[in-house]
């Protein structure tokens, strides 16, 4: 769902900028990025943000010779990287990727200090991802229903892990659960790495992970595949059905974004938007995300704030027919 509003010119940016301070002007002149930038992400090293993060600053670093340096501040599915983000400098020299492990997060959780539409300005989207159902090559469920079946005989006894209480994979197991009638138990971790790492050893039987960091446990045999959230089944593993095929309605895409703090001037948000769109859309670029199992969306500031409103109304129904959001 890329945006069909054309992009920032930087010729529009530069008149633009001609009303605002001097710092805003030289970005539209093309002086921005005159030092590291700074993006903050909300999940551990080795996550598919973290992945796809650190090959988008490689990538930004040939255009601007400008260093975008990943710091990666992982707990309570992701708000800790909001409210780092929030207590910068508002100048366009931090990022923070918004993904929806955070956005469902933040209309689960009862404590967030932030509202991420108020205080959060759009950059770019970048793509998509299914969550994939892992489980650990022990466990006697060889497929979807066989798991469901031996959840139902063994109420409360099979541990699911996530990312964190009240992000994406936690709402993945919640809405099985609901969807089955069963009781899969949830354990939360500080990030996707951490909760694979304890299905491997089997403290847990099956772990939510997005497919950048479920690809190489599925691919090398560590760890069975049952099912991916999406809709339809993902493209480098089709041999891994969709929830949805077994559990009607069943659905969760994970994606990934960036933005910045609201007060951040606009001359600098159209030429980060206007850089980023442009290098993600890149053949190479594109293949390399593709290879990952990220579905390229590539848009635009409008492309993302039409995305980030669709996605409020359908998080916002999951959360309600889950029964998962916290009281306030």
């Amino acid at each position: 769902m890329s945006s069909q509003k054309p992009f920032f010119s930087m010729a529009a940016a530069l008149v633009a900028a001609l009303t605002l301070p001097t710092a805003p002007a030289q970005a539209a002149e093309g002086k921005f990025p005159e030092k590291p930038i700074r993006l903050i992400i909300g999940s551990a090293p080795g996550s598919g943000p973290d992945i796809i993060s650190r090959t988008l600053a490689d990538r930004l670093y040939e255009t601007w010779k400008q260093r975008v340096v990943v710091d990666a501040r992982p707990g309570a599915a992701g708000a800790i990287s909001a409210e780092l983000a929030l207590a910068s400098a508002p100048d366009g020299y931090t990022w923070m990727m918004l993904t929806s492990q955070l956005f469902v997060a933040s209309q689960v959780l009862a404590d967030i200090k932030f509202d991420l539409q108020r205080d959060f300005q759009s950059l770019a989207l970048i793509g998509t991802t299914p969550f994939v159902l892992l489980v650990n090559n022990q466990l006697p469920a060889k497929s979807l229903k066989e798991l469901i079946e031996l959840a139902r005989k063994q109420p409360g006894k099979l541990r699911y892990g996530s990312a964190g209480t009240g992000a994406s994979e936690h709402l993945s197991g919640v809405l099985l659960n609901h969807l089955t009638g069963t009781n899969m138990l949830h354990v939360p971790y500080k990030g996707v790495p951490q909760s694979i790492a304890d299905t491997l050893a089997n403290e847990v039987q099956a772990t939510y992970a997005v497919l950048p960091a479920a690809l190489p446990h599925i691919t090398g045999g560590r760890l069975r595949a049952l099912g991916v959230t999406t809709a339809k089944r993902a493209a480098l593993i089709p041999d891994v059905p969709a929830i949805g095929e077994v559990v009607p309605g069943y659905a969760m895409n994970a994606w990934y974004s960036l933005v910045v703090q609201t007060k951040t001037p606009a001359a600098v948000m159209n030429v980060v938007s206007t850089e980023v769109t442009k290098v993600v859309r890149e053949p190479a670029l594109m293949d390399k995300f593709r290879s990952m199992g990220i579905d390229v969306m590539a848009g635009d500031r409008a492309g993302l704030d039409a995305w980030r409103k669709e996605e409020l109304k359908r998080i916002n129904e999951l959360v309600r027919i889950s029964g998962a959001r916290e009281t306030r």
